[in-house]
């Protein structure tokens, strides 16, 4: 939560989309957290977070995890936990992924997919994907730990054209 002097502690990513039309093949949009080291904020991520890989340390989460957009509310949500993680880290990038099953899937082919990140009651952003439509990944937000060890965040839109492997591993490089 965000409080005044303390930085943002804890956060929540929210993802949403509307199923594929029927007989079409799902759509499957996928969170992606990677936690980058604060003497190399731009380089490799340090930990990778998505539907197959989990945080080693427990301070990311896949709440829940989505193959199709069929569900009520947020499809997928995840859980950065900021106040546990290592002084090492010091920046958090979000992305959301499309999985390329069957052709090329941007985010102009889904149906109203849609963001969201809190921190508490606080929405910290959220939008669609209309200023990325033929991507099909993009980072959506990024916290930075400052110099006394707070953590703040800022919207971070910006739109890849790669498979979700190759996302994952330059997607911090923004």
């Amino acid at each position: 939560m965000s409080v005044f002097g303390k930085g943002i502690e804890k956060a929540e990513v929210r993802l949403k989309w509307d199923p594929a039309p029927p007989g079409a093949d799902p759509h499957d949009l996928d969170l992606v957290v990677a936690v980058l080291r604060a003497d190399d904020p731009h380089g490799a991520p340090a930990q990778l977070v998505h539907f197959g890989r989990r945080s080693p340390d427990g301070t990311v989460t896949l709440n829940r995890d989505s193959r199709n957009g069929k569900g009520l509310g947020w499809d997928e949500v995840m859980t950065v936990e900021l106040v546990r993680m290592s002084e090492a880290n010091g920046r958090v990038v979000v992305g959301v992924a499309a999985q390329q099953t069957d052709g090329r899937l941007t985010f102009a082919d889904v149906a109203g997919p849609r963001v969201q990140i809190v921190a508490g009651y606080e929405v910290l952003a959220e939008q669609d994907f209309a200023a990325v439509g033929a991507a099909t990944a993009a980072t959506v937000g990024e916290f930075v730990r400052d110099a006394a060890g707070l953590w703040s965040f800022r919207p971070l839109l910006r739109g890849f054209d790669a498979d979700p492997e190759t996302f994952a591993e330059t997607m911090g490089s923004v």
